[in-house]
Order: structure tokens, then C-alpha cells, then sequence
């Protein structure tokens, strides 16, 4: 189960810095870029299992202490920036988390079977029939 947005803004490390961009010389001024730091290990919202599915599932976005790094710098304003983040992240736990069903795997139907034969064997009496023949 992923927490709300409130549980998860208790639990991140929110680091702000200047961010690229549009905005001309308020760029230079203003820390609009935000950046979220999550450590799923010390995460109090998650079991052992959802832990380690976490850790299994977003390797790639792991660094070496193990935290997930979520950064936002779409919009000009901090708050919009914080929010988007938040967003990301929530998102990125809860698609994380989606176990899938396993496959069942099903025998192919006699009807199919039988019509891929026909068309084959129509297919390669056509060709037969374009062949010249010797006399």
C-alpha cells in the first residue's frame, strides 16, 4: 500500500537548487529545482517484502546508500516543482509495488489449427498451378 502524500513528505529529504531553463535572469536568482531523497530501507510505510520488491524493482534508480532520487524542474515555481516530485514519487512506489498476474497458458483450438493447414495447402496449390508444365 502506498502512503499519501502527507505520510510520504514526512518521511523525504527535499533539497532545493537552481534549475535551468526558462525564466531569464530569475532563473539565476530563484531555487526552483527540486529534488526528492527517499531511502525505501528506513521507510517505516513498507514491510519487509515491499521493501525488498522496492529495492529489487528500482535498482537501476538506486545510489550506493540506497536512496531514490526524484527530481522535479518543469515549472518555474518551487511549489508546483515540490508537488510534481511528490506526484513522481508516489507514482513511481505504487507502479513499483503492482504484482502481476501469472500467465495461463492456453492450448491452441483444433478450428485454428485446422484452418492454418488449409490455407496452407491452398496456398501452395495456387503455386503449383502457376508451374509451366513440359510435354
Amino acid at each position: 500500500m502506498v502512503p499519501s502524500k502527507e505520510e510520504l513528505v514526512k518521511e523525504v529529504l527535499i533539497k532545493t537548487s537552481r534549475s535551468g531553463g526558462k525564466g531569464g535572469q530569475h532563473v539565476n536568482k530563484v531555487s526552483s529545482k527540486v529534488e526528492l531523497v527517499f531511502n525505501i530501507a528506513a521507510s517505516s510505510f513498507f514491510t519487509e517484502e515491499e521493501q525488498a520488491l522496492l529495492q529489487e524493482r528500482l535498482a537501476s534508480r538506486l545510489d550506493a546508500e540506497g536512496n531514490l532520487h526524484i527530481v522535479a524542474q518543469e515549472d518555474r515555481s518551487q511549489l508546483l516543482n515540490k508537488q510534481r516530485a511528490i506526484l513522481k514519487l508516489g507514482n513511481l512506489l505504487s507502479k513499483s509495488l503492482q504484482v502481476q498476474k501469472k500467465r495461463k497458458p492456453t492450448k491452441v483450438p483444433k478450428a485454428v489449427i485446422e484452418k492454418r493447414l488449409q490455407n496452407k495447402a491452398a496456398k501452395s496449390e495456387k503455386k503449383r498451378n502457376r508451374k509451366s508444365l513440359d510435354f
